[in-house]
């Protein structure tokens, strides 16, 4: 499986450093004007939209044309719902809250940050629904076979490369708990639902009892996902599943379905020729190849567009 994290927030950017520069030296957010100047298959990208990325790479300290990264991110998001790919407005949030915790920022200092260089909360956001949704579909190109596979012929010469070793991975045993939230009813059963889910999150002590504890619980889906090697496991949950113990569960998440958590059924360290095939696969899936197939898929997306300049 193609892990494309570097797409998520392709920035790594220096924010921390560039946001204490800006909040010393930018006392008001410049205002941008909004006319239309391009539409790309019939959706508008205007002057205010150029200028918030225009000031998003400046924050960046990256060089870039930001109307074509606009022409880019409308064409990524429109193939992404082409594909059935939908990033909810739960999802972003628990992404820029992330971001914030990872700069060691509150909300409100990130907020301030977006206003006062002229990027804005609202454009970075969607900045960050554009990144996921386009990681989704650059991970479903991928495994259709546009990224390449390792053959059995490359792992075993990736094998005899490294003195014969046959690389591991930890297998895990993994439950899914599903608190379901109609679309209809999110905004008013959300919040109690988060609630329902992290009370019978603290209550996990193994796979096992699970299904007893949500028996008297309406809309809760209790899935068994099977074994599942590390490489397979998906990158917004990997990290979360791969820090909790065997046993626990991790946090609770906000998705399109609901809430969720996935339990830790059990672990081990299995090393056999499906494995090792896996591992050298997750190996070769480098920043390169991301950004090649990126570019690739964009290109294509591209020359079958409509773009029109006003």
């Amino acid at each position: 499986m193609l892990m494309m994290r570097k797409y998520l927030f392709s920035a790594g950017f220096a924010l921390l450093v560039a946001a204490t520069s800006v909040s010393m030296t930018v006392m008001t957010p410049p205002a941008f004007a909004s006319e239309i100047k391009y539409v790309v298959n019939d959706v508008p990208i205007t002057s205010g939209d150029i200028a918030h990325r225009a000031a998003f790479l400046k924050l960046q300290r990256k060089k870039g044309d930001a109307a074509q990264e606009m022409i880019d991110q409308t064409l990524r998001l429109a193939e992404a719902r082409r594909l059935g790919i939908r990033i909810s407005d739960a999802q972003v949030e628990a992404a820029y809250q992330r971001f914030a915790t990872n700069n060691k920022m509150q909300l409100s200092q990130l907020d301030g940050v977006m206003e006062k260089s002229g990027v804005g909360r609202d454009h970075f956001k969607e900045f960050i629904r554009a990144q996921m949704a386009w990681n989704q579909a650059l991970s479903a190109r991928y495994r259709s076979g546009e990224g390449g596979s390792v053959t059995e012929q490359d792992a075993v010469r990736r094998m005899l490369d490294k003195g014969g070793a046959k690389p591991s991975a930890t297998e895990y045993m993994l439950q899914q708990v599903i608190f379901v939230v109609p679309a209809s009813e999110r905004s008013a059963t959300l919040a109690k639902r988060k609630r329902e889910a992290d009370a019978m999150r603290a209550r996990f002590n193994g796979c096992n009892t699970t299904r007893e504890f949500a028996k008297g619980l309406i809309d809760v889906t209790v899935r068994d996902l099977g074994r599942v090697l590390a490489p397979q496991l998906p990158p917004d949950w990997a990290e979360q599943i791969k820090a909790t113990k065997v046993g626990g569960a991790t946090a609770t998440r906000e998705t399109e379905r609901g809430v969720e958590f996935i339990g830790i059924c059990s672990s081990r360290e299995v090393s056999d020729d499906k494995t090792a095939q896996m591992v050298f696969q997750s190996e070769g899936s480098n920043d390169k190849a991301a950004d090649d197939l990126s570019k690739k898929y964009v290109d294509e997306l591209k020359a079958k567009a409509r773009i029109v300049k006003r």
